[in-house]
């Protein structure tokens, strides 16, 4: 079944149906026109699913794939044009160039952390760039499955999106069937898997995964601004977001002070939808043990209370928290922030590169030496000075990993490219023809010397 899906889709990209401007314009309109018609269901279905509030779930899964589209539509036209290289002198009388084609059919898994989000942004870049896509939402956020498959299948043609819903045996079914490119969003553990099946076909793919994602607070940053940015960055969506601050250094002269201000912030933003319960979800019981272990692995300064029946953590605070501690071992990926002073530059990066690569890298401080000191001295997917997770809602910016925290990048232009296959092409004179090349002996052999040096 799968593999007729995917041939009806690859058929229908070859015959050049998305070849055009038009056609890809066509469609990434009939995107934006769907999410704005099933808006309301995709908001009930994420409120069901992850407790998510009109507010924030419109913000941060629908409006920033209105965003993208947005984008796509104004860059387009531009992004597929041929692009125009040098030559060097050796070729003259030729002109090379770059043209950017289809893959044919994607697979897009899907994570349920931002389940329309984390669907429809890759699938916007699917479009641009001329494929045809099949979509695998996640089944631990149901609702919004059925609801991404009812909206597709009632937009779109199965030639042109596809949805499929299923469990992990689904998604192991699709990755058998040898697609033309796999975007997966996820876990290092199904990344890896992803990439296994991957390789039995060599077919290109991007891999979103996530990582340990630290913060480094100076000691000449703006404590107040950068707790408030730090408590919202982290515990939005209950801290289940791939970029969310995983764990937080302060300078040992300002952690007190700090700490204070990020009590306070923390406090601030979200206490009040905690007593309401109108705080995010943990996905599922499976997330909610492995959390709430973590509560044992530090001193509470803020926060701890939990609900299994909810499903609800409290954003927490803790400090005191041993790196060898089960917490540290692993992404968070949940509403709980280790707090640890430091004495030295040396020592932060000591530990940041004691784990690996994280996704994101989150820096403040007002001197532009220590800025450059952490960025250019750590590996880490992308990041922000100054602010957290804001990085990843500039469509200019590419978004991805590097090593254990993603393979590819994607948004904006860089979507385009990364489903896109690049050809570089050479347009040879025929006016002409050089009769160097064609020569052999001593003498060629020293022209070819003086000109290959």
């Amino acid at each position: 079944m799968y593999a007729t899906l995917k041939g009806v889709q690859q058929e229908f990209v070859f015959s050049g149906a998305m070849k055009s401007f038009h056609a890809r314009k066509q469609q990434l309109e009939k995107l934006k026109q769907m999410l704005h018609q099933h808006e309301q269901e995709f908001l009930r279905a994420v409120n069901k699913d992850l407790n998510k509030q009109e507010a924030e779930a419109f913000m941060m899964e629908l409006g920033t794939v209105h965003a993208e589209i947005t984008h796509a539509l104004e860059s387009l036209e531009e992004w597929m044009e041929p692009v125009n290289v040098k030559t060097p002198v050796t070729h003259t009388g030729s002109k090379s160039y770059l043209v950017n084609e289809p893959y044919g059919s994607v697979l897009i898994i899907a994570p349920w952390n931002y389940p329309i989000q984390l669907t429809f942004s890759p699938l916007v870049g699917a479009l641009a760039a001329g494929n045809s896509a099949v979509i695998k939402p996640s089944e631990l956020t149901p609702h919004t499955s059925s609801a991404i498959a009812a909206a597709v299948r009632a937009t779109f043609a199965q030639e042109i999106v596809a949805v499929v819903e299923g469990d992990a045996k689904t998604s192991e079914a699709l990755l058998k069937q040898g697609f033309d490119y796999i975007f997966f969003t996820g876990s290092v553990a199904v990344g890896k898997i992803v990439m296994k099946h991957a390789a039995e076909h060599l077919t290109p793919h991007t891999l979103e995964l996530g990582g340990k994602s630290p913060v480094i607070v100076a000691e000449d940053a703006k404590l107040d601004l950068a707790a408030k940015r730090i408590a919202w960055g982290k515990f939005t969506n209950a801290g289940q977001t791939c970029i969310a601050p995983d764990y937080v250094m302060v300078h040992e002269s300002v952690y007190e002070d700090f700490l204070k201000k990020l009590k306070k912030h923390t406090y601030n933003l979200f206490s009040q939808r905690t007593k309401e319960g109108t705080f995010t979800q943990i996905v599922n019981d499976k997330h909610f043990d492995r959390l709430a272990a973590f509560l044992n692995d530090g001193e509470i300064v803020l926060g701890g209370q939990s609900s299994k029946e909810d499903r609800l953590i409290a954003p927490t605070l803790l400090t005191d928290v041993d790196w060898d501690a089960p917490i540290m071992q692993d992404e968070i990926f949940g509403p709980i922030l280790p707090v640890f002073p430091f004495k030295s530059a040396t020592e932060v990066l000591v530990r940041v590169r004691s784990l690996p690569n994280p996704l994101a890298l989150y820096v403040f401080s007002e001197e532009e030496q220590t800025q450059k000191l952490y960025t250019e001295q750590l590996s880490f997917g992308g990041g922000c000075i100054n602010d957290t997770i804001m990085h990843v809602a500039n469509p200019y910016l590419p978004f991805g990993g590097k090593g254990p925290s993603g393979i590819g990048a994607y948004h904006g232009y860089e979507s385009f490219r990364t489903f896109s296959h690049q050809k570089g092409m050479l347009k040879q004179t025929t006016a002409f023809d050089m009769p160097l090349r064609y020569k052999s002996g001593k003498v060629m052999n020293k022209i070819i010397r003086s000109v290959f040096k």
